[in-house]
């Protein structure tokens, strides 16, 4: 027991050197805050600190019952923005960039064809898995396979996949729906 005593007691001793030989180092050379730094910003860091062996308080109180030790403040350097000049503003977009970003009418109407196209496939697509999802669904009583005669748990977890797979392809439907409802809206 005595062993790891002195060995809780070489460590304290240990971190005990090195603290002060780091505060040692700090007293010698102290940190000067930026020269571009307001004075103002050092204001927020001015506040106690106290270092109780790993923890930290800000309450004098605590830190006096405790034996604690005052941390020196740091100083906080504040960088700020470039701003830019006030009379400037962005240039509109003009010139060989905004004319390729333009497409001709008739070119933006086959996309929309296109996506239409697309989105009807989509949407016929989800209606018939909807179909076939509802029609093995059975009204919450689909038929049992093999393995689920023998094993009822697998017979309900197949029936709550199925409730699932049909709300998430409703959802589908409906997102589809919507989709299709914008592209005729902006015509």
């Amino acid at each position: 027991m005595k062993i790891v005593t002195m060995k809780y007691v070489y460590v304290f001793a240990l971190t005990l050197a090195l603290a002060a030989s780091f505060a040692k180092v700090h007293a010698q050379s102290p940190a000067k805050p930026a020269a571009s730094s307001p004075p103002a910003a050092t204001a927020p860091s001015a506040a106690r600190v106290y270092r109780c062996g790993n923890q930290y308080t800000n309450a004098p109180t605590d830190a006096q019952a405790k034996d604690c030790k005052l941390l020196e403040p740091v100083p906080l350097t504040v960088v700020e923005a470039v701003r830019p000049a006030p009379g400037r503003k962005a240039a509109p977009a003009s010139g060989p960039a905004a004319s390729a970003l333009r497409v001709d009418s008739s070119e933006q109407r086959a996309r929309d064809a296109d996506a239409r196209a697309i989105l009807e496939a989509e949407l016929s697509k989800a209606q018939a898995r909807q179909t076939e999802l509802l029609r093995e669904y059975n009204n919450g009583e689909p038929e049992k396979l093999g393995p689920e005669t023998r094993n009822y748990q697998k017979y309900l977890d197949r029936v709550a996949h199925l409730k699932a797979s049909i709300a998430r392809n409703e959802v589908d439907i409906e997102g589809l729906r919507r989709e299709l409802s914008r592209l005729t809206a902006s015509k």
